[in-house]
């Protein structure tokens, strides 16, 4: 009896660092997808550098309430699934919500960023905010054009000194 007790602790332990060290996380209900559509799905969330577990409604439970976050617990019910991201908080919402697009039976439940409880609806917008890249990328955009502006305004102007003074 001991030793399952241990099993389990260590279990939760286990829970409670991927939590701890995930940006963001996000829970669904995987029942009824077929082996080929969970495989897809496990293989579309790896490429994205997302850890995708199974564990005990329980247990889970557990962590969650170690670590102070028992909004979560209320979705923990039936067969759940969590997905964790630790380097971007937005991407499992982001594979989560385009796989259950395309497969019914998968449904997003909630999800967890930065210690923020978001149910279903939530998830579905953290879903739509872009990846860090794109976002950098639509920055650095948003800089570079004022100064395209200003050297085609200033070449222009020197363009028309220019041939002011071969007239």
């Amino acid at each position: 009896m001991g030793n399952n007790l241990d099993v389990k602790k260590a279990k939760v332990l286990e829970i409670k660092e991927k939590m701890e060290k995930a940006q963001g996380m996000v829970f669904a209900k995987y029942q009824g997808l077929t082996v080929e559509e969970d495989t897809e799905l496990r293989k579309k969330l790896r490429e994205a550098g997302i850890e995708y577990k199974v564990y005990k409604n329980t247990l889970t439970t557990l962590a969650a309430k170690e670590l102070g976050l028992d909004g979560i617990v209320s979705f923990l019910e039936g067969p759940v699934s969590v997905a964790f991201g630790y380097e971007e908080a937005t991407a499992p919402a982001r594979v989560l919500n385009d796989f259950a697009k395309a497969h019914k039976k998968l449904e997003l439940k909630a999800g967890i960023v930065e210690g923020t409880v978001f149910d279903a609806k939530g998830v579905e917008k953290l879903a739509s905010i872009p990846s860090r890249e794109v976002l950098i990328a639509q920055l650095l955009g948003s800089f570079k054009a004022p100064v395209s502006n200003l050297a085609y305004l200033l070449n222009a102007i020197k363009e028309k000194k220019e041939s002011a003074e071969q007239a």
